[in-house]
């Protein structure tokens, strides 16, 4: 019989970039995100679906919810509760801000560290912020873990080996890793599972330190209720909480810098019908040469 795990789930509150506007860059390259609606990063609820599921599957096994961000990222880590997560972890601090892949696989590494003994630790394959796919292979090398990415579905744990179906060029592949391990999920896996209406109701004023002091209403209530269900509290970290070198956080260890950021809006013309005639063919690729559509 497999052990309890510890699973640690990777998420990110990330803008809406599907309406991208003019004030979507600040003059030093980094995403405005006041300026764009928050959204649970799409490929991250498909990870924590697979969490939860080991953890139905596996009795006693425990399920966090780890994420960066300002203060109101503390958001991420309610929708992981009201799903069924048992805990989370906000790391949230001004020298984390503008961190590239680099340094936000630098301070999740820190902090998983910190919460200590984690069997898996599981994420999104990428988030649509960035589309880099880097995070979670960076976060296994530096905390040196075995690592799946472009899975589908975690079929069983047993013996303290993982084993995965995971989505490849021209089709699927089943893989077994060693436990502890990183594993990142394709948005092609199986959906999340809707908010828990009893689960709300538990944790809908859960807030980290932060939240409490810049919502004022909810933050009220949340220090009310605190006093008798200190689960309400949500871990808050900063860079010092989790022994981290301010120079590898946040723009400091950030080597990248984004140039711009564009919403391409794809307009439809005039339709024309061809024939398979000769002339009608060569129309058509001088057309696409001259309008640098292909070439």
């Amino acid at each position: 019989m497999t052990k309890p795990l510890k699973i640690v789930v990777l998420a990110k509150q990330v803008p809406d970039t599907r309406n991208v506007g003019k004030d979507a860059m600040t003059p030093e390259g980094t995403v405005n995100r006041a300026a764009l609606p928050a959204i649970f990063n799409p490929e991250d609820l498909n990870a924590l679906e697979q969490a939860l599921r080991l953890k139905e599957q596996n009795p006693g096994s425990t399920v966090g919810v780890l994420t960066m961000g300002p203060p109101r990222a503390g958001e991420i880590i309610r929708q992981g509760l009201f799903r069924g997560a048992d805990t989370g972890w906000l790391l949230t601090d001004r020298l984390f801000a503008g961190a590239d892949t680099l340094a936000t696989s630098y301070a999740l590494a820190t902090a998983i560290k910190k919460i200590g003994d984690v069997d898996i630790v599981i994420g999104g394959r990428q988030a649509i912020d960035g589309d880099t796919a880097q995070v979670g292979p960076q976060v296994a090398q530096k905390l040196g873990l075995n690592q799946v990415t472009y899975a589908e579905e975690i079929l069983k744990i047993e013996n303290n080996i993982a084993t995965i179906r995971r989505h490849i060029d021209g089709g699927v592949e089943t893989v077994e890793v060693p436990l502890p391990c990183v594993i990142t999920v394709n948005g092609s896996a199986a959906p999340c599972r809707p908010c828990n209406a009893k689960l709300v109701m538990k944790y809908k004023y859960a807030m980290c330190p932060l939240e409490v002091d810049v919502n004022a209403e909810c933050g009220m209530r949340n220090a009310e209720l605190s006093k008798t269900r200190p689960y309400l509290t949500l871990n808050q970290w900063s860079v010092a909480d989790v022994d981290g070198d301010p120079n590898q956080c946040g723009l400091s260890g950030s080597p990248t810098k984004v140039k711009t950021v564009q919403n391409i809006v794809f307009q439809a013309k005039e339709s024309k019908t061809l024939t398979a005639s000769d002339s009608d063919v060569e129309g058509l690729i001088k057309e696409l040469l001259d309008e640098k559509i292909i070439g």
